[in-house]
């Protein structure tokens, strides 16, 4: 019988809870997901040799003075809205870039985003996320914030296990391109005339969740992946570990980042969700996000989330990682 994830144990959701202790008093969802990118874990382990010290790691010591002032001021927080809405797409990571942006615009620290490198009109060699002024140094990174499942048929714990939850990407994958591509473009001849001095350092910074089978939640050494990541489960359709007593939320693209902060009677029970879940799936093999919630003042606040895949995707899931193995043999 699936344990009930209202039943998982607390180190599982122990960064829900840190999160609700400092941040509960944001309620706008932007600036929630802002403090989630400035706060959270990191996904990666910065001092793990495979990454090369090209592990970016960031804190602000005024970031809860500035996010209060952020919500509470209207015009400044209008200032979040228009830039947010002037999105070209709903994509995550587009998403969680364009707050960054906004961030380190308003902190003083942004030279440039989003900065394509050409070398002729038709060849685009890459594109600067970020350029930034950082202890009066010019310094590039890369931002990524990424979802993976591990897949678990057999006792391998590589960033390379991590695949994305449409199974189109994985993190071992990703990290090759971001530190040998990416992270390499200040040296390109045609990323010269963007820069106004040298680069300083060129590091990446990641964020994200990463997600385990029920009985996985002991987080498994990994490679590589910091032993703070946020973390949750996933299961297949027919194991969902529903509990008729909680509440829950599917939450949408854009609510993925920080832990779920809902009107109570936006949310759903046990029963409602099983029902929409088959609905979901009869039409759509997309995975869900599903976050389980408990009451406190009129809201649902997110106790512990993961991610309902087809009940296939672990085979699949397997044999994309022996396909991919096999290549690069």
């Amino acid at each position: 019988m699936p344990t009930p994830v209202s039943d998982i144990s607390p180190d599982s959701a122990e960064f829900q809870a840190q999160f609700h202790q400092r941040w509960n008093h944001l309620n706008d969802p932007h600036v929630r997901a802002l403090a989630w990118l400035l706060d959270a874990p990191d996904l990666l382990d910065a001092q793990a040799p495979q990454w090369q010290g090209k592990i970016a790691t960031y804190a602000d010591r005024n970031l809860a003075a500035w996010l209060a002032s952020l919500e509470s001021e209207p015009e400044q927080l209008q200032q979040l809205h228009n830039y947010i809405g002037s999105l070209p797409s709903a994509r995550l990571g587009l998403y969680a870039e364009k707050l960054m942006a906004f961030y380190f615009q308003q902190r003083q620290l942004l030279v440039a985003h989003s900065v394509q490198v050409r070398a002729s009109k038709n060849d685009t060699i890459g594109e600067f996320d970020f350029l930034l002024r950082l202890n009066g140094e010019l310094v590039h990174w890369e931002f990524a914030t990424k979802f993976y499942l591990l897949e678990t048929s057999d006792d391998s714990r590589q960033a390379e296990d991590f695949l994305g939850p449409n199974l189109a990407d994985s993190l071992g994958a990703k990290m090759q391109k971001i530190l040998h591509r990416q992270l390499a473009l200040s040296q390109h001849p045609a990323a010269q005339p963007h820069l106004e001095q040298g680069i300083a350092s060129a590091q990446a910074l990641v964020k994200g969740w990463l997600f385990y089978q029920n009985d996985h939640l002991a987080l498994p050494a990994v490679l590589g992946v910091s032993a703070n990541a946020c973390r949750g489960y996933w299961c297949g359709l027919s194991t969902v570990p529903l509990d008729d007593a909680a509440t829950y939320v599917l939450l949408t693209r854009q609510r993925w980042l920080a832990p779920a902060k809902i009107p109570l009677e936006q949310s759903f029970s046990a029963m409602q969700v099983r029902q929409i879940l088959l609905q979901h799936f009869s039409a759509d093999e997309s995975p869900v996000m599903l976050a389980t919630l408990r009451p406190q003042d009129g809201y649902g606040l997110e106790t512990c989330r993961g991610f309902v895949v087809p009940d296939d995707w672990g085979q699949r899931a397997a044999e994309q990682r022996r396909v991919a193995a096999a290549k690069s043999s």
